[in-house]
């Protein structure tokens, strides 16, 4: 590797000297390093060109926006976990400097998960915008404490209007998330299909579905107030009336450096679902 690109969470400060002990550790080996705020996508983005791998410095939120980065050059994460559960990091702040050399050869082996792609209309609007989330796509009630009605359809077919606090589409990745809390099931990490499942249904619909990797979701919104679009949590925007979200696979896709074995994917579930190393 000849490029790196160290993102860290600009907030908890325990990250930064971190990251800074990093890039000089990278630099005496010879590696061209730039450092950045994983809050700054676009100043990332103008640092990608040659880019080899990007470490994260911080938890499961701060790879999220790496993978808002890295996902449309396929430009592999290696996380160094800062965080709580650290479900999606890879390296311990403790081994991070004793893993990176192997990493450096060319040793691990690639994690790739699905992404989705949305695609939003506000009211009366020709052109969409589109978005890509790892984790999830969530349409919600915004500062209102009132329930917001989201029709569904899939595939073009009519699936039910719901009543709730909100609606989320999430990935695998996603699914032991946000989605988990709303009592969604929890798809294996290599899974590309994913979940349609409402928040706090209200005399409608109230079961999560598992969808296919190639089925479409339609999400219409009709409101009073104004709600919320929120991708991967950190992305939101207003959403009124009429508003209308399409939700698919992407193309795109998140890919993940590991360095430690392939473990059991339900052998360390209960292990991180609990908060323990």
């Amino acid at each position: 590797m000849e490029r790196i690109g160290i993102l860290y969470h600009p907030v908890n400060k325990a990250t930064y000297p971190l990251a800074q002990e990093l890039k000089d550790f990278l630099s005496t080996r010879g590696v061209s390093v730039w450092l950045c705020s994983a809050w700054e996508r676009e100043e990332a983005e103008c640092q990608l060109d040659g880019t080899d791998l990007i470490l994260t410095v911080g938890g499961d939120g701060t790879i999220l926006r790496a993978a808002q980065v890295a996902a449309s050059r396929s430009i592999p994460i290696t996380g160094v976990n800062l965080g709580r559960l650290g479900f999606m990091t890879e390296l311990g702040v403790d081994e991070a400097k004793g893993r990176l050399p192997a990493l450096l050869a060319g040793e691990g082996w690639i994690d790739e998960r699905a992404m989705l792609e949305a695609e939003f209309w506000a009211p009366d609007t020709e052109t969409g915008s589109v978005f890509h989330a790892l984790n999830d796509v969530v349409v919600a009630r915004g500062e209102v404490a009132r329930m917001i009605r989201v029709e569904a359809s899939i595939d073009g077919d009519p699936l039910t209007t719901y009543k709730a606090d909100g609606v989320i589409v999430a990935t695998a990745t996603g699914s032991t998330g946000y989605s988990l809390s709303a009592g969604g099931p929890i798809l294996h990490t290599q899974s590309e299909d994913f979940l349609l499942l409402p928040i706090l249904p209200h005399l409608s619909a109230d079961y999560a579905l598992v969808l296919a990797a190639t089925a479409v979701v339609k999400l219409n919104l009709r409101v009073t107030h104004q709600a919320t679009l929120s991708i991967d949590g950190h992305m939101n925007l207003p959403a009124s009336d009429g508003a209308t979200i399409r939700v698919k696979q992407s193309a795109q896709k998140t890919r993940f450096l590991r360095i430690h074995p392939k473990a059991s994917f339900y052998g360390s579930l209960e292990r991180k679902l609990s908060g323990k190393r």
